[in-house]
């Protein structure tokens, strides 16, 4: 295995010199394609463009490796520090030219804003939303979270936690951000343990003094989670409560929608169409799931619910929908993977679902609905997702100087190995599942 520094393995020359063997198969599979495409009156070189536009933002805490309540395995090379974490998305986004932004987690990524941006514009990249943390308590903290933050019954308590929202505003201000996501473990965990009513009331009140320090082009993503911690009653458990919350909160407040995050054989296609219709959907934690909060690499396990999740982003598109423009994220947690292997898979994946969504005849699909022809409305949608656009997606990344084979550009420079050995004797930074 050749054995490159972690400045080569974003050098634009390397990944053209490893481009280089591969150019003539992708510009003849892509032909092809093209071909194929134009009988359907489908111009390829407008998806590829699109493609090449889409970008959904990395999680700092992405780049380490989870864990269960059960146990965590570190893997090596572990991020020591946020300035590690941006090392390794400046890789991620040098190899698939789709992660531009970072979505800081705090406390988790405390350091100076002055100098975290300076190293992500020295990198070329950008932040994204701030997370708060108010579900576990840090250390010297005054008061405790164990029986809730924002709804606790105790006014000092929801107090303590307002005020670390507000000051992740003011560090996200410094940084570029443009969005605050508030997600709450709050709940009960038993029967008779809480006021159902009056812990909302309490979340309200709370979310309402963290929304008006908003600065004026500043949204507020509230995020919805049906269990855990919280296992009987979450205060904030789907997205129902979610949207009463943001539309008593007002028009910056939005829904976050992650996939993970829902009751099983939930129709989260649905749940998006409907958040695009109240004009709240401000955006996606992206990962995948088997039988909960899984956050494992988008469409690892339902790439076609992806697909439809994205069908609907791209119909608001097509219908041009006064205000649509949700942000993407991914949340994913890794247990066995290299976290960067899986997060560059992962924003490939999604670029996969938008060219495919993007593949669907509108015009036609409309009708076919309209004659309430359901086979041909469902085949529709099928052709668009049986159709393999690798090469739309491997042309788009070429045409941006990013690598056209990401996971093999990634393993020949040796990063992983380089990083074991600078960053040796860490158990890693400090993140979890979120």
């Amino acid at each position: 295995m050749n054995d490159h520094t972690a400045a080569s393995v974003r050098d634009p020359q390397y990944i053209a010199d490893c481009n280089a063997p591969l150019r003539a198969a992708l510009q003849a599979d892509y032909e092809t394609l093209g071909a194929q495409l134009s009988r359907r009156g489908v111009e390829i070189e407008r998806i590829t463009r699109a493609v090449g536009l889409f970008h959904v933002a990395i999680p700092s805490w992405g780049v380490g490796t989870g864990g269960t309540r059960f146990a965590r395995f570190p893997g090596p090379g572990e991020p020591r520090n946020v300035f590690d974490k941006l090392d390794d998305c400046a890789v991620i986004h040098a190899l698939t030219a789709a992660t531009p932004a970072v979505s800081l987690h705090l406390p988790w990524d405390r350091a100076d804003p002055s100098d975290l941006k300076a190293h992500a514009s020295a990198l070329g990249l950008t932040f994204d939303a701030v997370n708060s943390n108010t579900f576990q308590d840090q250390k010297g903290q005054t008061h405790s979270y164990k029986f809730g933050s924002l709804t606790h019954t105790a006014q000092e308590v929801r107090e303590q936690a307002i005020a670390h929202n507000i000051d992740c505003i003011r560090i996200g201000q410094v940084l570029g951000s443009k969005a605050l996501t508030l997600w709450i473990g709050d709940g009960a965990n038993f029967p008779g343990q809480q006021h159902l009513t009056r812990a909302f009331d309490r979340y309200l009140e709370s979310a309402a003094k963290i929304y008006k320090a908003l600065p004026p082009d500043w949204i507020l993503l509230l995020e919805h989670k049906m269990y855990e911690p919280a296992f009987y009653a979450t205060v904030i458990q789907d997205w129902g409560s979610s949207l009463m919350a943001a539309q008593t909160l007002g028009a910056k407040a939005r829904c976050l929608v992650d996939l993970g995050h829902h009751a099983p054989h939930v129709n989260i296609e649905m749940i998006v169409a409907r958040l695009i219709h109240a004009g709240k959907l401000g955006g996606f934690h992206f990962n995948d799931s088997k039988y909960g909060d899984d956050d494992l690499d988008a469409g690892s396990i339902d790439p076609f619910r992806l697909f439809l999740i994205f069908n609907e982003l791209v119909d608001a598109e097509w219908r041009a929908v006064k205000g649509f423009k949700p942000v993407h994220m991914l949340d994913l947690s890794h247990i066995v993977t290299d976290p960067i292997e899986s997060l560059m898979a992962s924003a490939i994946e999604l670029q996969r679902a938008y060219a495919q969504a993007m593949l669907v005849d509108r015009e036609r699909l409309s009708a076919f609905q309209q004659d309430n022809d359901v086979m041909r409305a469902n085949q529709t949608l099928k052709q668009a997702f049986t159709t393999d656009v690798q090469p739309i997606l491997a042309k788009a990344r070429l045409d941006k100087g990013a690598a056209i084979d990401p996971l093999q550009v990634y393993r020949d420079s040796g990063y992983r190995a380089q990083c074991a050995r600078s960053r040796s004797g860490v158990a890693g930074s400090g993140s979890g599942i979120v």
